[in-house]
Order: C-alpha cells, then sequence, then structure tokens
C-alpha cells in the first residue's frame, strides 16, 4: 500500500526554474512521521538523493551538485513535498523520484515508498 505521486516534470532551457510536486495517500504511517527525499536517475547510473527533509522539516540536506540551486519544502497539510529547481543545467536531465523513509541519510534500501518518478530535460 501507499503512493506517492510526483508531477511538475517537462522540458526547459538552461537557465529556467521548474518546481516538481509530489502528494502522498495511504502510506502506512502519518505523512510528518517520514523523511522525504527527491532522488534522480540517468541510464545506465545509480539512483543518487539530490534532496532530503527531515520529519520536522528543519534539517534539510544537499549534494555539493545541486545546493544553492535546489530547494526542498513540504507542506504536512497537503501531504505534499516540493522540489524547487533553479538555473538548471543539462547535466540536470534526468527522472525525478520522490521517496519517504524513516530518516534521511538512510540509503536507497531505506526507502518504504517511492514515486513512479518525472521526466525533468534540460536542452541547451
Amino acid at each position: 500500500g501507499g503512493q506517492l505521486v510526483e508531477s511538475g516534470g517537462g522540458l526547459v532551457q538552461a537557465g529556467e526554474t521548474l518546481r516538481l510536486s509530489c502528494t502522498a495517500s495511504e502510506l502506512t504511517y502519518n505523512f510528518n512521521q517520514y523523511a522525504l527525499a527527491w532522488y534522480r536517475q540517468t541510464p545506465g547510473k545509480e539512483r543518487e538523493e539530490v534532496a532530503c527533509i527531515s520529519r520536522t522539516g528543519v534539517n534539510r540536506s544537499y549534494p555539493n551538485s545541486v545546493r544553492g540551486r535546489f530547494t526542498i519544502s513540504k507542506s504536512d497539510g497537503k501531504k505534499s513535498v516540493y522540489l524547487q529547481m533553479k538555473n538548471l543545467k543539462a547535466e540536470d536531465t534526468a527522472i525525478y523520484y520522490c521517496a519517504a523513509s524513516a530518516f534521511c541519510g538512510e540509503g536507497l534500501s531505506k526507502v518504504q515508498h517511492w514515486g513512479q518518478g518525472t521526466q525533468v530535460t534540460v536542452s541547451t
């Protein structure tokens, strides 16, 4: 059971901004009991985390590749998590997935719920 549904992907030009959304339904636990993350994956590469927000929303983490350009946020009331992506680059092209885990930083194997993914393509 449990579902995460992403939206907001698409084709943009380098330098532009895109906002992804992910809405949860029927998760095992209450929405605010999960750390929420965004991952991305390109063909032939391992899925990598690009943002994570803690259960309380106080702590957020990003890899160097996106820090300063990507911002993760959430709304417990709307059971939704968002990823604002600014100054997009060609190397940001990937399928983006939202994920729910007990804690940030646990890794792929600890993810309890995955979304189906949304394609982001950045053209130059």
